[in-house]
């Protein structure tokens, strides 16, 4: 998968314990918008997706995840490759905390209903598309009471690239 680019904090110890999570990110275009997963209780766009579980596939986690966070399900067939952002920072418990978030292309079928986390749903997680220049402006521009930064810079970076390449109108 191409790099798309690396988010590197530099704010961990060289001799920090690693914290490897990698995660599957799925993209949806549906008449020139986006679907994201808004998070209502601190105003950010971010797209379905999540962490890789023990014995799973790519595949399998991008359709978990996406079926969790937004409720519909992905159609395994459309699913490709789009590309992978690298992200490195210091977390919480001052281990280093590794990510290659990786993106797929992909269509949805039939909405199920959403199976949010508990942090998920006190956030107020809602599927919505929007505009790809919305969900950026938000993400940039709005108080959101510095929850999430790089999230909001990494998803707000892989729409400017999608934009770029000519994936919307």
């Amino acid at each position: 998968m191409r790099m798309l680019f690396t988010m590197d904090a530099k704010n961990y110890a060289p001799d920090a314990p690693l914290h490897i999570r990698p995660s599957v990110r799925g993209i949806v275009i549906r008449d020139g918008k986006v679907l994201m997963v808004h998070s209502r209780k601190y105003d950010y766009y971010k797209f379905p997706g999540g962490g890789i579980e023990a014995g799973e596939d790519h595949n399998e986690a991008l359709c978990r995840e996406v079926r969790e966070e937004t409720g519909f399900a992905v159609l395994p067939n459309s699913i490709r490759e789009y590309g992978l952002v690298h992200r490195r920072e210091r977390d919480h418990d001052g281990t280093a905390f590794v990510q290659d978030n990786f993106y797929y292309l992909c269509a949805i079928g039939e909405k199920l209903g959403q199976e949010l986390d508990d942090y998920e749903d006190e956030e107020g997680f809602t599927p919505e598309f929007v505009s790809p220049k919305w969900a950026v402006h938000v993400n940039r521009f709005h108080d959101h009471q510095d929850k999430w930064g790089a999230v909001q810079y990494r998803d707000s970076r892989v729409l400017e690239l999608l934009t770029e390449e000519g994936y919307f109108d």
